[in-house]
Parts: C-alpha cells; structure tokens; sequence
C-alpha cells in the first residue's frame, strides 16, 4: 500500500504571540480544509514536538483535539526525535497506513521556542547531545567543530559557508512564510562585525539557524482514497537512518548517517542523485548544508564547494537546494521543521508554491536531521495527479 499527500497547512515562522496550542490549532485547521477531508474520518493525529524544557505544555498530543470537536476520542500520539520530531511523526503516520491500521491521518509538526531566551534555548537544545561527553557543548559548539574539522582537512571555507547563507536568505525572500524574508548578501555574511558576531569559531551568526515559533501540517491518505482529493503526492521512498548519538564513535566529516539516508532513499525510489530536480535540507548550519552536498552524493567528500561555485545548488541551477531560505532564513522551530519541508516541497510538487515555484519539478528530496547526524530521515517525493 502506499500513501498519499493531500493537504497541508504552514503558519509563518518567527517570533510569534500564539501558544502551543494555537499554532497547532491554525497550522492543522488550515492543511484539513487544504484537504477538504471531513475530522470524523481522521483515523489518528501524530504531532512532532521537540520540547526539550523550552515550553511547559509536556502533554501536547492531547491539544490537538482542540482543533475541532469532532475530533474527540481520536487518538492522537506525540512524537520526539530531536530536531527530526516532525518527519518522525510523518513516519509514524505513514507506518500506520501503511499497515492497514489508518487510511486517512493528521499530522503536526509544532515548536514554540521564544518563551525563553537565547540562552535557555541553547540549554534546551543541549540536551539532545550525549551527556556523557557533550552535555557542557552547544549545538553552535558542536558544529563549530564540525567546520573546524573541515577547515582543517580541505582548507578555510567560510567564504563558502558565506555563500550558503546568502543563498539562502536571498532564496526566502520569495517565501512570504520565512522568518527572515531578507537578503543580506553574500559581504555581510562573509564578514564578522557588530550585527554579525563570531558564534562558534569559525562559525558566524549567519552560519547559524534561527530560534523559532511555528507549526506546519499533512493531511495523508491511502492510495485507494487518492481519487477523493483534489491533489496527490507520492512517497517514492521514505526512509530513516539512526546513527551512534557520541561524537566519539563517529567519523564525523563523513557524515556516514545522512549519508546511508540518502543512497537508502534513492535506491528504494530507483533513481539517482541527478534524478532529483530540487531538495529542501536540513541547514541548522552552513556547514551542515556543505557536509548534505557531499553525503547526497552533489559532489565527491571535500569538494562540497564545487556545488556552490558551479551554480548546481541556487534557484537556478539543475538541483536547486532550500529554494524555501531553509532553516536560515525560513527558520527552524524544531518539532515543526520536517513537517514544513513535506509541505513546502509538495506544494513545489504540485505547482503551488507561490513566488518559490520551480519550473519542471517532477521529484522532490527531503532530509531532516536529529542531532549532528544522529537522527537521519530522507524522503523522495513526486505529484501522483
């Protein structure tokens, strides 16, 4: 049996007055009238919700009968896999259809990240890293690491890193849903200056992603109900990889788990990297968008660079790579991020992404990432109708 993408909701991301439960409420209310599918035929919710201590609603499957009465006595499941919760709560919706045991399911991905500051946000996110050797090291500190690493195996590549936050920020200024609908350019970024401090040597506050509000929806069904709707999107493959959580048991610069996701996604979609008209990553961090090139197979281990100097990544190039501004410039209320994705790349899919919209765009990717690539999930999607 296969599944079907039939509707979807998205709320602007940033830093936002509504709660938890409100964002829910909007994003899910949104993508069920997207769908046009009656609330007494939803089957199941699954709601992706990091948490982490940033809010303290620690029952949030259960807001999500707010949306509408005739919802009542629905069950509905939160899920948690770091920054990867929303596509781990696609996944279990899917697995759930996929058995026999729902044919049409509601899924959320939601975060509400500004009741704290920066600092508390940091300590929340921390706590996704093992605390046994990482538990004083931020997620910047981490990835700073990473660049660091990089940096000293193939040379300085913050002007690459710059170009990929330029990139991206240039690419959110079509997204009206962004965070940070700005082009700040590529000198600003490659610079270190007042408005853009060092974070985490060598990683500058533009290398890094956005503490974010937002909530994003799904509506999915089974393949037999597809002709119901008014829309389809087909997973080719959807897969999900977990990696050792220590740093120390990884070679991290191989990027081994996301690696495995990808070559896994396309194998069980039957195609290859080329095949792949656009793909929507998971840039917590420049650096992490240079390491993705390499790990889905853009360019050879290295040589990430060349996907940025040729073209191959931008608007217009022949993969073009967070044409949403990612996590960057979109941003990245973590519970929310791999649901967004499944939407924003089926809306590409189906010829409905607005101001973003791609010409020719027949197969979509997806990588979502928990921790530093720990949690790995990639999905391969295509229009069905």
């Amino acid at each position: 049996m296969s599944v079907r993408i039939v509707g979807w909701g998205h709320t602007k991301f940033g830093r936002l007055e509504d709660n938890l439960e409100q964002l829910i409420v909007k994003a899910a209310k949104e993508a069920i009238e997207h769908a046009g599918v009656d609330p007494t035929d939803i089957d199941g919710i699954w709601l992706g919700h990091y948490n982490g201590g940033l809010v303290s609603d620690g029952f949030p499957s259960s807001l999500a009968l707010q949306i509408d009465p005739q919802l009542r006595f629905t069950p509905s499941t939160r899920l948690e896999n770091a920054c990867a919760s929303g596509s781990a709560a696609i996944h279990g919706a899917r697995n759930a259809i996929n058995s026999g045991n729902a044919k049409i399911a509601l899924i959320i991905g939601v975060e509400k990240m500004t009741e704290k500051d920066t600092k508390g946000v940091t300590e929340s996110l921390m706590t996704a890293s093992y605390q046994a050797e990482e538990s004083e090291v931020s997620f910047p500190q981490v990835f700073g690491r990473f660049a660091d690493s990089y940096f000293q195996k193939y040379g300085n590549k913050s002007d690459i890193l710059a170009k990929i936050a330029a990139k991206n920020h240039s690419n959110s200024v079509k997204n009206p849903l962004a965070q940070m609908q700005k082009d700040v350019g590529f000198d600003f970024c490659n610079s270190v200056s007042e408005k853009n401090p060092m974070v985490a040597p060598p990683l500058r506050l533009t290398d890094c992603s956005l503490v974010s509000d937002g909530a994003a929806a799904i509506v999915m069904v089974s393949e037999e109900l597809e002709g119901n709707f008014e829309r389809g999107v087909k997973f080719r493959s959807a897969v999900q990889v977990n990696d050792f959580l220590p740093m120390s048991k990884r070679e991290i610069l191989k990027f081994e788990g996301p690696r495995k996701a990808f070559h896994d996604a396309y194998d069980g979609a039957g195609i290859k990297v080329d095949d792949i008209d656009f793909a929507e990553v998971h840039d917590c961090f420049t650096i992490a968008e240079l390491l993705v090139y390499e790990a889905m197979g853009i360019t050879k281990l290295g040589q990430g660079e060349r996907a940025i100097l040729d073209g191959t990544v931008f608007s217009d190039g022949s993969l073009p790579v967070n044409l949403s501004g990612g996590l960057k410039a979109k941003g990245h209320p973590v519970g929310a991020t791999g649901v967004s994705m499944h939407a924003l790349v089926s809306a590409q899919l189906t010829g409905s992404a607005g101001l973003m919209q791609k010409e020719n765009t027949n197969i979509g990717c997806i990588f979502n990432m928990g921790g530093s690539g720990v949690a790995n999930y990639c999905s391969i999607l295509e229009a069905s109708k």
